[in-house]
């Protein structure tokens, strides 16, 4: 009977993760030439080709990417086991508030790591409009805060520059209409921005609906009844962003800064402020987190 090496196991998936053996590497505080070595190892004793290169490109094989499941829940189980057995007492709660539009890709993928770290410490996930976010860190309701804000207040750090797209329905035409149709909750940071972006512009607009309700907001722009702008990548399943061939003006970047890492009380809650700056780190890169690489490309 074969026992895969779960070092090798562990090395693929980072790979996978990671975008490349240069950023594996890095991740696992190895040299490029043991990652790669172990890759070698792993594809000898499956006797399997789980990697494709070409060029700069590295691709998961067909068997690579079956494998990539596996990989994950073995090392995950191994991890699962190390952190309950060996458990040094560390727990509590965390309370974390996050801006609803930015939970996904990096926040879901970041709590799954923190879950391994720390299985005895709860993550408060709560989802709310940035200024009340703030409201709340002053009023000492959250450990850690996220926010989307053209600027940077005292005792906050940046974690990523987003771009904001004008975003609608699929096959959707409302952009085209004068006065412009506009979707965003009253609460929506974005709301004003937009709002003087298109006074500059000369560009009429209305507010095609009033609710602080997020869903009622998806729902009027999903009907082809309003736009709105989102930070790129972010976008509900059924809205695209439009392809307006410059009709709509650009729209400045946002900023996805952090607040409250810089006065943390414990190690779990430093933890977390760096497991969020790494996974915008890696989402800056190009780094699709948890995402089953099909098409990666090597960065030296």
């Amino acid at each position: 009977m074969r026992n895969l090496d779960l070092t090798a196991l562990r090395s693929f998936v980072a790979i996978a993760e990671t975008g490349g053996v240069t950023r594996a590497a890095g991740l696992l505080n190895l040299t490029q030439s043991a990652v790669s070595m172990q890759i070698k190892r792993l594809e000898e004793s499956l006797d399997l080709k789980l990697l494709e290169r070409s060029g700069r490109q590295v691709v998961l094989s067909p068997s690579g990417e079956q494998l990539l499941t596996y990989a994950r829940q073995m090392v995950g189980l191994n991890d699962e086991i190390i952190a309950k057995l060996t458990d040094t007492g560390v727990a509590g709660e965390i309370s974390l508030g996050v801006p609803h539009d930015i939970v996904y890709p990096v926040v879901s993928k970041v709590l799954q790591q923190f879950r391994s770290q720390f299985p005895n410490v709860v993550v408060n996930l709560r989802a709310s409009f940035t200024r009340e976010l703030q409201e709340g860190l002053s009023r000492g309701e959250f450990d850690i805060i996220l926010t989307t804000e053209e600027g940077l207040m005292p005792q906050g750090e940046t974690l990523s520059r987003a771009r904001l797209s004008w975003t609608g329905a699929e096959g959707g035409t409302v952009w085209r209409q004068r006065p412009l149709k506009l979707g965003f909750s009253r609460h929506c940071m974005f709301r004003p921005l937009v709002q003087k972006v298109l006074d500059k512009e000369g560009i009429g607009w209305e507010m095609a609906t009033e609710t602080d309700s997020d869903r009622t907001i998806e729902a009027t722009i999903g009907a082809d009844l309003a736009i709105c702008v989102a930070i790129e990548g972010t976008e509900p399943p059924h809205l695209v962003p439009i392809q307006h061939g410059g009709t709509l003006p650009d729209m400045p970047d946002s900023l996805i800064n952090m607040y409250g890492a810089e006065q943390a009380q414990t190690p779990a809650v430093s933890a977390l402020a760096e497991l969020l700056r790494q996974g915008y780190s890696d989402l800056k890169a190009g780094t699709r987190l948890g995402a089953t690489v099909s098409n990666l490309r090597e960065v030296s």
